[in-house]
């Protein structure tokens, strides 16, 4: 990460004792569970780990962006992966949102209690039948005298099961495309508000994950965030800090991969010598090594961009895209090199590869991301 200075190891050796003490005891329990405990959030608030990069004014660290992005990758690098990605929602996607684009009531409603972790965030953008196709969405909101009368649902829902506030993507003019999106912040404790059943999933366990439903669910006029049918426009705006933090994600179960592996194939013996020793590990550890310093490279400078505010749609697909499949590549041919007890949930290396799959899924998929460069390159 880039700017090693006083304030970023601080926050490092801070971020590390609280994953040790508030995290790494309890997680095998959770992923059993399939959801982290709701006290959970109010720990990490209190311990300053959430709203990191927010103002003191709303309750927040005031740090740097780094550091947010430091928080997530050592989350992530010492196997948290599930939680990661809530986390994720929580601090580096919901709450920059409501500080763009909210009121000043919004902000002082909401922000305060999402860096003290009074209130837990989710975004609800994908639906049954639209996922990347935001455009495709058939969640309305319907104005009324006493506000929004919101009908739809949505689905795959990080945060689904515990969020006290969403960020519903709704339709308001049905027949504008995605000129007709916008944005509501819905309180969860609303009537005509309801929680399916968490989805089981193949990896990222301790990540709740439900449907949501909206049935003629009245939010307040105040609900809507930012300017009505600007919503796919704040989106656009706002994705590539999501895909930035899903690279800084991979950045970090890369890392931890590798040093689990490395600590392995040290200690294991086959044929009379470590399986450190063989030619085929040195140079697989080898080209994980290389991949890993190229990518840490490339997300540094896309930090720095996006900090600069020149950070474009084609940097954040492109770090995106290179990082989750590398994350994905990686952590398949460091499982390998365990052999046997790699497929094992009795080591963490099983962790790393379930939890890696879907990174190259949400935020937009792997083809979505080629689709967005290959536009930079060709002109229609």
């Amino acid at each position: 990460m880039p700017n090693i200075d006083e304030d970023f190891q601080l926050f490092h050796t801070m971020i590390n004792r609280i994953i040790e003490r508030e995290i790494s005891p309890f997680y095998e329990e959770w992923e059993e569970k399939a959801c982290v405990p709701r006290s959970l959030w109010n720990t990490l608030g209190e311990s300053g780990l959430l709203g990191i990069d927010m103002p003191e004014e709303y309750g927040g660290s005031g740090a740097s962006f780094e550091i947010c992005q430091l928080a997530i990758e050592e989350i992530s690098k010492q196997g948290f992966g599930g939680f990661c990605s809530g986390y994720n929602i929580h601090t580096n996607i919901v709450m920059p949102y409501i500080l763009h684009y909210g009121s000043k009531q919004q902000k002082q409603r909401w922000l305060p209690a999402m860096c003290s972790g009074e209130a837990v965030g989710a975004i609800g953008m994908t639906e049954p039948g639209a996922g990347s196709d935001l455009a495709a969405i058939r969640t309305t909101a319907t104005p009324t005298e006493d506000g929004w009368l919101l009908n739809g649902s949505k689905i795959f829902i990080t945060n689904g099961l515990l969020a006290d506030l969403v960020i519903v993507c709704a339709k308001t003019d049905p027949t504008a495309g995605s000129k007709g999106v916008s944005l509501f912040l819905v309180d969860t404790s609303t009537a005509g508000f309801s929680r399916g059943k968490g989805i089981k999933k193949i990896g990222q366990h301790a990540s709740d994950t439900c449907e949501l439903f909206f049935s003629d669910m009245l939010v307040p006029h105040d609900g809507l965030l930012g300017e009505q049918n600007k919503g796919f426009s704040y989106l656009m705006q706002e994705l590539p800090r999501e895909r930035l933090g899903c690279a800084t994600q991979a950045i970090g179960a890369i890392e931890g991969a590798l040093a689990l592996t490395l600590d392995y194939v040290q200690e294991r013996k086959s044929f009379g010598q470590r399986i450190a020793d063989f030619q085929n590990t040195r140079f697989k550890l080898a080209e994980i090594k290389a991949q890993l310093d190229m990518g840490r490279a490339y997300l540094s400078s896309c930090i720095n961009k996006y900090k600069n505010g020149e950070m474009t749609t084609t940097d954040a697909s492109i770090v995106k895209l290179t990082l989750t499949e590398m994350q994905c590549k990686v952590t398949d041919q460091c499982l390998q090199l365990f052999g046997g007890y790699g497929y094992t949930v009795e080591y963490p290396i099983s962790r790393f590869y379930v939890d890696a799959r879907v990174q190259t899924i949400y935020a937009g998929t792997s083809e979505i991301m080629k689709e967005m460069i290959a536009r930079s390159l060709i002109q229609k």
